[in-house]
């Protein structure tokens, strides 16, 4: 409810044009009070409205800030990017900057969680209903091939998060969303280690190796060809990371392939 609408219940008062201004704001106040007594689903329903109005902006800043960040770190680089550059282009107060990120860091963490976050998302609805008929090691890799594909037909995003991206951050990635739509990578990981029928020691260990394999060679193979293209690669790439499951395995049969 706006002050509007209390001057339209006003002109229900007879006595209006004989009001004086301080009799108006005591008279407005019992206004107010009126309203809410009488019509409190219209305040409340006015309430939300406004107070949704308030997270719908206050998102899309959020959101236009994010978008530009990006777009100056993928043309002109993270460390040439200055936070100035950022608020103007996104139309924001530099200020404003500040009431969502802490730093230029903050908001670069916050983008490598979101794009991973987004490479995760598409690999797994693009497997919908086929991961539940392979084993562990085939999910991994089924997931790894997807999110390779995606990065090389973007290599922009591919040269921002190779250039940015440290197992710290990486790590926060796999466990915090920037969005509601963003996945949660970690509980993903921990299901699919639940659900296979093997033990399996240092599972953080294991996610690391694999990580830090799969971003390391498929950089120079995506970007240079080095030393050969990323189809040529995938296969020595998808036995390697079997070999590192393979390590892991607690089971005698693991043991047993390992010697």
């Amino acid at each position: 409810m706006t002050y509007s609408h209390i001057f339209v219940d006003l002109h229900s008062f007879s006595s209006l044009s004989q009001v004086t201004d301080g009799q108006f704001f005591i008279l407005d106040r019992k206004a107010f009070s009126l309203y809410n007594k009488n019509d409190k689903s219209k305040h409340i329903a006015g309430k939300e409205m406004t107070m949704g109005k308030i997270d719908a902006n206050k998102q899309q800043k959020e959101s236009s800030l994010l978008k530009t960040a990006f777009e100056f770190f993928t043309t002109k680089g993270f460390s040439k990017t200055s936070i100035s550059d950022i608020a103007d282009k996104a139309g924001v107060a530099k200020g404003t900057f500040y009431l969502y990120f802490k730093d230029k860091y903050d908001i670069r963490n916050r983008l490598i969680a979101h794009k991973s976050s987004q490479l995760f998302r598409n690999a797994l609805e693009e497997l919908s209903g086929k991961l539940d008929k392979l084993s562990f090691e085939d999910r991994i890799i089924a997931v790894a091939d997807r999110i390779i594909d995606q990065l090389s037909q973007n290599q922009s995003l591919l040269t921002f998060i190779s250039k940015n991206l440290s197992w710290g951050v990486f790590k926060s990635a796999l466990t915090s969303s920037s969005s509601e739509d963003d996945v949660n990578f970690s509980d993903v990981y921990y299901r699919l280690l639940e659900e296979s029928p093997y033990e399996f020691r240092d599972p953080e260990v294991m996610i690391y190796l694999i990580v830090e394999l799969i971003s390391s060679t498929s950089y120079s193979a995506i970007l240079y060809s080095d030393p050969c293209t990323i189809g040529q690669l995938k296969p020595y790439l998808f036995n390697t990371i079997r070999m590192i499951i393979s390590q892991h395995r607690t089971d005698t049969a693991a043991e047993r392939d390992i010697v």
